[in-house]
């Protein structure tokens, strides 16, 4: 590494070296109970709960694979992904979150959301928890996966050290991390991370912006690539037989536009849908300490969003203009960010920004690796294997199943050609159509039965590995987004099947007109 490498990577160590002092100065709290280490003690205030919703959700997809796509198909994916975000995280925090921050509590202090949803029905054989929880942790494993790509990806091409090792090392810092803190000192951390995010986006995308000549000749250069800032066509790199775009007389070479329909705007707008059945931004609703603050992390936790999504997609715009031919593959474009960062910016400074990125990974994977943790620990083990087991064994088994988890999502992300955004996509649709159908009609239709929760889950997360493996290879109208089919299915199954079972009994209908307020 040459000297300018070295300044970044100091800059970096020192980030994590503060991370890991935060889980140090939480870890006697964090172990004091499975409560405290799993769900903070209901204890975050209106900006740390807002701050860390949104950093644990974004990941590393935001600093790297939403610019990345952007950077190479143009506006419309983009645009249509960020805009469903944006709303669905509005909407999430609006009617969501002060209901489920009631319901909680009646519901058995449930302190997971396998616990929620099965305190809701009263069971007494555990078949939701198992069920939730079994889908916590295929797709956990998945997401986890992708913060590991984004951890090999940023080292790999910031110094130049072979993607695998980098990809490992990221892994196992995450993994002593969140030993050590659990939840409470993530959601701290995630709220310096969130901090860290939207600067290093800001920055980059001001001197990024001043370099490509000011904004108005970033978009004249983008007006020459066909359907590149349009919001219904979409732009279609020219390929040759190694799967590289292919640079001609100095540019690259596009094709005519590609249309980009309704049909496609609705699918991507679903991301949207998502929120409803995220665990990581679920529980942030659960451990506010007071549901009357919940108006003012609504507030922030929008305002961050929209700055966030906005430049992320400028960061790839302004790159394509600026170093145009610098990637040639889908998944190199998911680099643009870090490289940026490493020719606009002194190196100690590059390294703080890039940090950003670490950021965005760290504030992903520990809530993903301590959310599939638990689920096992506190759903299955103690539920369904050891009724009798202390809490602090719990706390052990979680500790033992995240290295399991961590150790799974490793193996996945060993592709180095991984599209970052292509596994979050996955993985977010399969938490949607799961969960956000289930978490609606908990919390706001009082006749859904036990029988009609799991219907509603089976049928949704079984309809994202279908649709996506077998009908959207098909294309055409087939090749929408997997979560909008996924979520119209389980919906259809929960309303379905509660209508054809018994209505739950005067114990649970009250416990909801009680969380209704």
């Amino acid at each position: 590494m040459d000297s300018g490498q070295i300044q970044t990577l100091i800059t970096m160590i020192l980030y994590i070296a503060i991370v890991i002092g935060i889980g140090v100065y939480f870890a006697k709290r964090a172990n004091e109970n499975s409560e405290n280490y799993y769900l903070g003690g209901r204890s975050l205030g209106p900006w740390v709960a807002a701050f860390s919703a949104e950093a644990s959700d974004m990941s590393g997809w935001l600093l790297m694979g939403l610019p990345g796509l952007a950077y190479w198909t143009g506006l419309a994916d983009a645009f249509w992904t960020a805009a469903g975000l944006a709303i669905g995280t509005y909407i999430n925090w609006l009617i969501v979150a002060r209901r489920l921050r009631r319901y909680s509590e009646i519901a058995g202090n449930a302190i997971t959301l396998p616990d929620f949803f099965s305190n809701r029905f009263h069971e007494n054989r555990k078949v939701i928890m198992t069920i939730a929880s079994v889908f916590i942790l295929i797709f956990f494993c998945v997401y986890a996966s992708s913060c590991f790509v984004t951890c090999g990806k940023l080292f790999s091409s910031l110094f130049g050290i072979d993607y695998h090792i980098t990809m490992i090392v990221g892994a196992v810092f995450v993994v002593v991390y969140t030993f050590l803190g659990g939840f409470l000192a993530e959601s701290v951390s995630d709220f310096m991370q969130a901090v860290v995010m939207v600067l290093a986006l800001v920055i980059i995308l001001t001197l990024g912006t001043i370099s490509a000549g000011g904004i108005g000749e970033v978009f004249a250069n983008l007006k020459a690539i066909p359907g590149f800032l349009e919001f219904f066509n979409i732009s279609t790199p020219v390929m040759n037989e190694a799967g590289e775009q292919i640079i001609q007389n100095g540019a690259p070479l596009f094709g005519e536009a590609a249309p980009y329909g309704i049909i496609s705007a609705l699918s991507m707008l679903a991301w949207g849908l998502g929120y409803f059945g995220m665990p990581q931004v679920l529980l942030r609703f659960m451990a506010i300490r007071h549901q009357d603050e919940l108006k003012k992390s609504r507030r922030i936790a929008t305002i961050w969003v929209i700055i966030s999504l906005t430049a992320a997609i400028l960061i790839g715009f302004i790159g394509r203009a600026y170093v145009p031919t610098q990637f040639t593959t889908n998944s190199d474009a998911e680099n643009i960010f870090s490289f940026l960062a490493s020719i606009l910016l002194h190196p100690l400074f590059a390294g703080l920004v890039s940090a950003g990125i670490l950021a965005a990974t760290i504030s992903s994977s520990d809530s993903y690796l301590l959310i599939a943790a638990s689920a096992f620990s506190k759903n299955l083990w103690q539920r369904l294997f050891r009724k009798e087991a202390s809490d602090k064994e719990i706390m052990h088994v979680g500790r033992v199943a995240l290295l399991v988890i961590a150790f799974l999502g490793a193996i996945i992300a060993m592709d180095e050609n991984s599209i970052i955004f292509t596994i979050v996509s996955f993985a977010w649709a399969g938490f949607g159509a799961t969960f956000g159908p289930l978490m609606l009609f908990s919390l706001f239709w009082k006749r859904t039965t036990r029988s009609g929760a799991i219907a509603g889950m089976i049928s949704g997360g079984a309809m994202v590995f279908i649709w996506n493996f077998l009908i959207k290879p098909m294309g055409g109208i087939w090749g929408i987004y997997e979560l909008l089919p996924a979520f119209i299915v389980s919906s259809l199954f929960i309303v379905a099947v509660s209508l054809l079972t018994k209505e739950p009994d005067e114990t649970i209908q009250k416990e909801f007109e009680a969380a209704k307020g």
